[in-house]
């Protein structure tokens, strides 16, 4: 051994010590190489993003399985038809005892519908052969714990409805003698760009009354359809005991309202949207949960922490609801699975995530101003949610990869809208919120002689460069009672009183003006998607307020009102045929999202402002009272024709310019060089235009 170890020690001292090599400069990760300023952060941007990838690893036992196999719990909770009858499972660690109780036994705890604890878990169990339930049957849980016991609806159930008489809500028995047959079993969005209709099912109709998923179908899908519209974002899918909510108090997760008809009627509703071309969003509620107990998740189990933050973080401050504990793995799991659900069982093709910067702050974003980077970064910031919101995007997009995600989320937090590998937290969009703010704004604030173009634009394209965004200048949320619609705050009163055809008067002219050119200049510098609340469109006139006692339980403005922009003496219909036109205009430039917009000119004291996407101009005089003559821009050389004009006598305009005409640039040798040449054009007060250029395999075609 002696003379081993010498020769050994021999050897290495002839041995070349390696050449040290120079410190490698750090790699960034991607939202930080996109943004420098993000470099002080960039500590807390890879924390955020290993937690996610350290909790990955933990539910698919670091990949063993896939994260959709881990969020199947539907499959495995509720209640199940199997081959030789029912099974019925439920998550209650704090249960000492489960009976079902239901119209099978009279609504009486019997040892037939005991359930029995699996031992080492906190899951309960019960089967039950084929006879002892069927089809319609009304059923709850009848839960006991230490120091009390009461009724409950079944966490997972999937169908849940309301006595018409009592009010009280049970879950039913649901396995149809047909299964729904899927007529489109595969689909893939149209997201060049994604045009958006946020619909309410029930408040779709004109009738004073709820409307239903068929009436949906037959009735209003087939005007988004007509609109141009490729998809609707639906609220107030996932069950909720109080109508006036407006589905954001959400009771049974797993559960497709039942206020509006079957699950079937649903899956059909589905089917024909896919089935023209239209993707159907789902407006998902995982920010929060309704207070209820005895309808909800409120204290399932005498465990009011059993889903929910503990302490002072359970309730949340302003929405008079529970926040979920988006630590706890039992909760990811229900979380997750109810992501999977509703792309699984119903075919949704994604989400619109509702309330996430409730979600992401310990605050939930009020009494914050965020206005630097340092306040996304402080401490403040709830990670496990952040890690929830990261994982249902990776899991989403793992089922289906063409679904559509959307945040919305007003503090701006980076990365939100941004991919996984770079440090983002995965969504493929998120809500431009402040652009209805800016809207709201200028409107109230400014006088229309100190509208800026140059405000206007910024406000329209601030975003941030590797994230998407949905742009929409009002959604339901300005529809509401206690606040305003576009069209309200320009017209108010006068819209019951001059809005017949030869009856506008001053006030209801500039209101359909302005509403024309405030959507044209929002949907045309979008960078990700366009949304427009049901009705809004066409200038409804109504506020949204749900039946309540306030109103006498009045359905009136519960609903909307077609026959006003189907009839052609009213001047609803030139804003409903102007914004098809913009839609059309807009799907007509191939990638559209992809072609930059490239400012060629604004004026605050003219108010002029133009802009260019692929071969489309966008031109608007926000002037009240100035029009101009031969107006003059630098634009690449050629001819330009008209496609579309927001003065024009078919959209309730005075017709000042003839759109028949082709406008052919002049020459300027200062500009020959850059290939521009000068478009010169009649703006009137109060319009917008769109002109195309024309390529020579178009003029041709026109000879």
């Amino acid at each position: 051994m002696p003379n081993k170890t010498r020769k050994t020690t021999a050897k290495r001292a002839t041995t070349k010590a390696p050449k040290a090599k120079a410190p490698k400069a750090p790699q960034h990760i991607g939202i930080v190489k996109n943004d420098p300023y993000l470099e002080p952060y960039e500590d807390a941007i890879r924390g955020r993003h290993d937690h996610a990838l350290w909790k990955l690893g933990q539910l698919t036992h670091n990949g063993k399985q896939s994260l959709a196999d881990f969020a199947s719990g539907y499959d495995y909770y509720g209640l199940h038809k199997t081959a030789r009858g029912w099974v019925f499972r439920e998550w209650a660690p704090n249960a000492t005892d489960i009976y079902l109780v239901g119209d099978f036994n009279d609504w009486k705890e019997t040892p037939a519908y005991r359930c029995k604890r699996i031992e080492g878990t906190g899951n309960w169990e019960l089967k039950l052969s084929e006879k002892k339930m069927h089809h319609g049957d009304l059923y709850k849980m009848h839960v006991h714990w230490n120091g009390g016991e009461g009724e409950r609806i079944p966490a997972w159930c999937q169908r849940v409805v309301q006595d018409d008489q009592t009010k009280i809500f049970s879950a039913q028995v649901w396995n149809p003698e047909k299964p729904y047959k899927w007529h489109r079993k595969k689909f893939k969005p149209n997201k060049d760009p994604l045009l958006i209709y946020e619909c309410h099912i029930g408040m779709a109709q004109d009738a004073e009354k709820v409307g239903t998923y068929t009436e949906f179908k037959d009735n209003v899908l087939p005007r988004i359809i007509k609109d141009g519209y490729n998809a609707i974002q639906i609220m107030a899918i996932q069950e909720h005991p109080y109508y006036g909510s407006f589905g954001y108090h959400v009771s049974s997760f797993f559960a497709a309202s039942s206020r509006f008809g079957t699950p079937e009627e649903l899956k059909a509703l589905i089917d024909e949207a896919h089935r023209n071309g239209i993707a159907v969003i789902m407006d998902i509620v995982h920010s929060h949960a309704v207070k209820n107990e005895i309808e909800g998740l409120g204290n399932l189990a005498g465990d009011p922490n059993q889903y929910f933050y503990p302490g002072e973080r359970r309730e949340h401050p302003a929405w008079d609801s529970l926040c979920f504990d988006y630590g706890k793995d039992d909760v990811i799991h229900f979380l997750l699975s109810n992501c999977k659900y509703w792309l699984d069982e119903y075919h949704f093709d994604g989400f619109r995530f509702d309330g996430v910067t409730s979600m992401l702050y310990y605050s939930h974003g009020l009494g914050e101003a965020f206005t630097n980077y340092g306040d996304y970064f402080n401490g403040h910031e709830d990670d496990n949610a952040i890690c929830y919101l990261t994982l249902a995007n990776l899991l989403i997009h793992e089922v289906n990869p063409n679904a559509i995600t959307i945040a919305e989320e007003v503090s701006g937090m980076p990365g939100l809208a941004a991919k996984f590998e770079d440090g983002g937290y995965g969504f493929d969009y998120r809500m431009a919120m402040n652009i209805p703010d800016f809207w709201i704004k200028i409107i109230k604030e400014k006088r229309d002689e100190d509208w800026k173009p140059s405000s206007i634009f910024w406000e329209v394209k601030n975003r941030r460069a590797d994230e998407k965004t949905i742009s929409y200048c009002e959604s339901h949320d300005q529809a509401l009672v206690g606040d305003k619609t576009i069209i309200f705050r320009l017209i108010d009163a006068d819209m019951y009183w001059h809005f017949r055809k030869g009856d506008e008067n001053e006030n209801v002219r500039r209101g359909i003006a302005l509403h024309k050119m405030i959507r044209l200049v929002t949907a045309a510098a979008i960078n990700g998607g366009y949304l427009n609340f049901m009705g809004n469109e066409f200038g409804h006139p109504e506020w949204i307020d749900f039946p309540r006692e306030g109103n006498g339980w009045s359905y009136k403005y519960a609903r909307r009102q077609w026959d006003l922009v189907d009839n052609h003496d009213l001047c609803y219909h030139y804003l409903g045929d102007f914004d098809k036109a913009m839609l059309d205009v807009i799907k007509s430039e191939k990638d559209f999202n992809k072609t930059p917009v490239q400012e060629i000119w604004h004026n605050d004291g003219d108010q002029v402002l133009a802009f260019m996407r692929g071969d489309i101009i966008f031109v608007f005089n926000f002037s009240p009272t100035h029009s101009f003559t031969d107006y003059g821009f630098l634009v690449p050389k050629g001819s330009y024709k008209v496609v579309l004009d927001s003065d024009s006598k078919d959209f309730g305009g005075n017709g000042f310019n003839d759109d028949s005409m082709v406008h052919f640039t002049n020459f300027d040798p200062l500009y020959e060089k850059d290939g521009k040449e000068w478009l010169k054009l009649y703006l009137p007060a109060r319009s917008a235009l769109a002109l195309r250029l024309q390529h020579e395999e178009e003029k041709s075609k026109k000879k």
